[in-house]
């Protein structure tokens, strides 16, 4: 299937890929749906929507900055360096991510669209200012530096609605794409879960690669089960012999 997956990459007119947290979840970011996910441990209504926010900041504020620490510790590993690669030699064209991390960015992803916020960014509710953070805030909740009101994470929570303009980015590069390349996702939260559906509708590939199928493997043309970190540079290595480059 490896082989397999490198040809349709390597013959495609416009390769895009769908990362979830799984691809993250190799570099020691735990999931919120596995088996180890957050959800297990943590009510979701507590800690990531907008009600537990103004209900009780500093909790939500508290489980965040360890969500911060972990994120920063961290670091990209080969599946993230693989897209990266894919990118720098022009064969993916865009990554769309469900992950608040920036490992992506860190292994040298550019064209990304993030559509679930950036746990690194916080934001003001009160007056929109917002900025980057390298580490945990000092003072929980942090408040604005203009305005003094407490501050929110830059991601989007249950029951919030992302950015219009984030998603037609997202759509616009699903309808020019006649490949995907989803790994690590569920595929049940939307819309980032319609976009394998989008390329299958066009008549265009689907290839994943998950430790366990998902919603996504029916309508997948191909379906490699392992760990990201480990498919997406045998798939690379095949993607080079094809176009006569050295593997990196």
């Amino acid at each position: 299937m490896i082989k397999q997956a490198a040809e349709l990459i390597t013959n495609a007119n416009y390769l895009i890929a769908l990362t979830g947290a799984g691809i993250s979840s190799e570099s020691g970011i735990p999931t919120f749906r596995g088996q180890e996910g957050l959800w297990k441990k943590y009510k979701v209504d507590e800690l990531a929507t907008l009600d537990a926010f103004k209900k009780n900041p500093k909790l939500v504020w508290q489980w965040y900055s360890w969500r911060i620490s972990v994120v920063l510790s961290a670091k990209p590993n080969p599946a993230h360096y693989s897209l990266a690669y894919l990118e720098k030699i022009g064969i993916l064209k865009t990554l769309i991510t469900q992950n608040v991390d920036d490992l992506h960015e860190r292994a040298g992803s550019k064209n990304l669209i993030k559509l679930h916020g950036d746990i690194l960014t916080v934001k003001c509710p009160s007056c929109g200012y917002e900025h980057k953070i390298w580490k945990p805030p000092k003072i929980i909740p942090p408040k604005c530096p203009r305005c003094r009101a407490i501050m929110r994470p830059g991601v989007i929570w249950f029951g919030e609605i992302i950015p219009q303009d984030i998603i037609n980015k997202a759509l616009i590069e699903a309808e020019k794409a006649d490949v995907i390349l989803v790994i690590g996702t569920s595929g049940v939260v939307m819309p980032a879960g319609a976009i394998p559906e989008i390329i299958k509708r066009n008549e265009g590939k689907v290839i994943e690669i998950n430790i366990d199928k998902t919603i996504i493997s029916s309508i997948a043309d191909i379906y490699i089960r392992g760990k990201a970190g480990e498919v997406l540079p045998k798939i690379v290595e095949e993607v080079n012999k094809k176009r006569g480059l050295r593997n990196v």
